[in-house]
């Protein structure tokens, strides 16, 4: 590229954090939500900010819906894909995580795109029940609701760890999934198969229909850095356009903290990351100083807004307290400073 990866990289800063939670776990026993919150994913939809995103209840993952007015406040619509929806291979639960989008562009306003007058999103289940319990595969569900909160999913798994390489025969998890060049792509992250200390990259795989995937011969396409920030993961990629260059927003792990970065493609495949997060984890005591990560990013007003997952220790007073003694919600941070 012609522009240095650390030059490129100022354009999308965004060091002003709300500092509080937008989302919680509701705290409330029986509900989707009850213990913790997490990857959000922001769309605008009929005339308002909706935010989708995974609830966890003790059992397994089920996907939420919420809308605001003005990106601070939000409201639960409720949930969209539940567990006693479904019998077949994602009956734990299934955490969606992407609706395929009219606009790649990172600075037009998110809308959602029909294809064949439906809706369609990316999700993942565990088979097991608990925290990410086995080997995760990815489905596909639909929509032809307006408000989207009816989702009918398809009886199948369209994309398995069971057909992948080794770098990724121990499952997969959050995807994003876009439409470029008349393909479509799916990214996504997987784990290798060795119980602890497990290693997470990201790859790509490429389709004319949604239903038949080919992954891409070059996999992974973002690796870890060993001795770096991103040592054990590069997960969670969100993937943008600007102009004539390909953005891809991501959380490294280094055993210790969570943050996210940025890396740059010029066609999809080759990625170039910067060295350093963009988005860092907070200070002792602050919402985020375990993990800032799980990006979404939304641009309105010429305000680029960066949601993700914050988590810290749990302290007396937090409203939910999720697995391990955390408190899990999702906040933002923005390029201008939000009132």
């Amino acid at each position: 590229m012609e522009i240095s990866v650390t030059d490129a990289a100022q354009k999308y800063l965004t060091p002003y954090k709300l500092g509080r939670p937008v989302l919680t776990g509701s705290g409330q026993a029986g509900t989707f939500d009850a213990l913790a919150v997490d990857c959000p994913f922001t769309f605008y939809h009929n005339g308002r900010f909706h935010m989708m995103y995974v609830g966890f209840d003790g059992t397994g993952y089920q996907t939420g819906l919420a809308v605001s007015d003005d990106l601070i406040s939000w409201r639960r619509k409720g949930p969209i894909l539940k567990r006693d929806d479904h019998v077949g291979w994602d009956r734990v639960g299934a955490a969606g995580t992407w609706i395929l989008k009219s606009t790649n562009s990172i600075w037009d306003l998110p809308t959602l795109k029909k294809v064949d007058g439906k809706y369609w999103m990316v999700y993942h289940s565990y088979p097991e029940e608990g925290y990410e319990a086995g080997p995760a595969q990815i489905g596909l569900a639909w929509s032809e609701d307006p408000e989207l909160m009816e989702w009918h999913r398809l009886p199948e798994p369209v994309f398995s760890w069971k057909d992948g390489a080794d770098w990724e025969c121990g499952g997969l998890y959050k995807a994003c999934l876009i439409q470029a060049n008349g393909r479509y792509y799916l990214f996504y992250n997987a784990k290798n198969a060795k119980p602890k200390g497990w290693i997470e990259q990201i790859g790509v795989a490429e389709s004319g229909d949604l239903l038949k995937w080919r992954r891409y011969e070059g996999n992974p396409i973002v690796k870890v850095s060993e001795g770096r920030w991103d040592s054990q993961f590069c997960a969670d990629p969100y993937v943008a356009r600007d102009e004539d260059r390909w953005l891809m927003f991501y959380y490294g792990f280094n055993r210790r903290h969570a943050q996210d970065g940025i890396a740059f493609s010029d066609d999809l495949y080759s990625w170039v990351k910067h060295p350093e997060p963009i988005l860092t984890n907070g200070r002792e005591g602050e919402i985020d100083h375990s993990y800032a990560h799980k990006p979404s990013v939304l641009c309105h007003d010429g305000v680029l807004y960066h949601f993700y997952c914050a988590c810290r220790k749990y302290r007396e007073g937090d409203p939910v307290k999720s697995l391990w003694e955390e408190f899990r919600t999702i906040t933002f941070a923005s390029s201008r400073p939000i009132a």
